[in-house]
């Protein structure tokens, strides 16, 4: 699951998945709150406990998200949606990123994500219906089309660009990192808080 969401942040952001991504070495992702960050090790107080140390090469992308809501998003948009298949057999979004136009295209298609029944769809809005409760979402790609209903409890936002200032004590995160074989973790991309939003957790 961690790897396939390393790459799903990454395509998110329309930037190349790091060739140490793509390899087999195993990948972590670790939610929490930010200690402290020196310019090169992040410490992060986790959400399951833990406190945990994470090495941040200067080339690391740090991202962050902007609060959106499915009435922002119109036909002809380029969007991703992780989802999972109901006992209804729909496809129930768990969230939706909304792309920059610059982005579309990256990571098209629709496919497996993670757990049993989770998929990942990235694609260009055919229609999309808003309501005060309900709403969804017409995807079209090359190779096919999903209906995704989007439900209260989906988060939607918009991935944006962010810097290291973002790394301070206090600030949530979440990082997706590389576990070496002597237990080191090495930070492929950092999300941290901006503005008060943090990021998906």
């Amino acid at each position: 699951m961690y790897r396939s969401c390393l790459v799903v942040f990454a395509v998110c952001l329309g930037m190349a998945v790091p060739a140490a991504a793509q390899s087999s070495a195993p990948s972590v992702s670790i939610a929490g709150t930010i200690d402290s960050f020196d310019g090169k090790l992040l410490t992060v107080a986790a959400t399951d406990g833990r406190t945990v140390a994470v090495t941040v090469p200067d080339e690391v992308p740090v991202g962050a998200v902007v609060d959106r809501t499915l009435a922002d998003i119109k036909a002809g948009d380029y969007v991703g949606s992780a989802a999972l298949k109901g006992a209804d057999g729909k496809l129930h979004a768990l969230e939706v990123h909304i792309f920059a136009p610059s982005q579309r295209g990256v990571g098209e298609g629709h496919r497996p994500m993670g757990p049993p029944n989770q998929t990942m769809t990235n694609a260009t809005v055919a229609e999309v219906t808003a309501s005060t409760g309900d709403g969804t979402l017409h995807l079209k790609y090359q190779d096919g089309e999903q209906t995704i209903l989007v439900g209260p409890e989906a988060r939607v936002v918009q991935f944006i660009v962010g810097d290291r200032s973002l790394l301070k004590p206090g600030a949530a995160t979440r990082v997706f990192a590389l576990k070496a074989a002597d237990g080191s973790l090495t930070a492929r991309f950092v999300q941290a808080e901006k503005d008060g939003i943090k990021p998906l957790m």
